[in-house]
């Protein structure tokens, strides 16, 4: 080869290949943005890509869970209020006998509800009927509680304090995971990128070093 293969040369001071890269994030920044004759132009910039995406999610986890939790709290507040004007309570009557469960008596059979038409009436005082589920064996002419909407629809309970707290608190931790998951994709596709553009760099200075490594003919 052209000049021959030059010798291996030592590590920079303060380096060792047998040093790990840290793993986690701030100090993988901070390892990135350390002095030291190694350092690439793209580990500074992903190094402060990386702090300022650690900065943000620090920043706007708590906005993005308080904002969301607010937000979500007074739509479901909102959604109460509108089914408790809405629907209201009454005793319907079963039309039919409720299919008996195979395992009377078992734990199943005491969660187990089948569907049933009934015979209600309406705040007009208009017979309506709908098919509701109730629990197994019920003999017809027995009297069921059931919710009903302005339409005569049977229909589930308007939202409890409970419920709405409960969603609420839902909405506001995935608000709260996605910054950080948000984050980490940004930084790891950041981190493609700019691995992308090193080995465009690492060609284009191979194409221009190979010819004088290549043997004479």
């Amino acid at each position: 080869m052209a000049g021959g293969i030059p010798r291996a040369q030592p590590p920079p001071e303060g380096l060792s290949p047998d040093d790990p890269l840290p793993d986690e994030l701030p100090r993988r920044v901070l390892w990135r943005l350390r002095r030291n004759p190694m350092r690439r132009p793209s580990d500074l910039a992903q190094a402060w890509i990386g702090l300022g995406i650690l900065l943000a999610v620090l920043a706007g986890t708590p906005v993005a869970l308080f904002f969301v939790g607010d937000t979500a709290l007074r739509h479901y507040e909102r959604a109460a209020e509108h089914q408790e004007r809405t629907r209201w309570q009454t005793t319907a009557v079963l039309l039919h006998d409720a299919p008996r469960h195979p395992e009377p008596g078992s734990e199943e059979a005491k969660e187990t509800r089948y569907p049933v038409p009934v015979r209600f009436t309406d705040p007009g005082g208009l017979a309506r009927t709908a098919r509701t589920h109730v629990e197994p064996g019920l003999p017809a002419g027995s009297p069921v509680d059931v919710w009903a909407d302005t339409d005569g629809r049977i229909t589930e309970p308007p939202l409890s304090a409970a419920q709405v707290r409960s969603h609420s608190k839902g909405w506001a931790i995935l608000a709260a995971l996605a910054v950080p998951v948000t984050g980490a994709a940004v930084y790891g596709a950041a981190g493609l990128l700019l691995r992308r553009r090193n080995l465009a760099a690492w060609d284009s200075a191979w194409a221009r070093t190979a010819p004088g490594w290549t043997p004479s003919p």
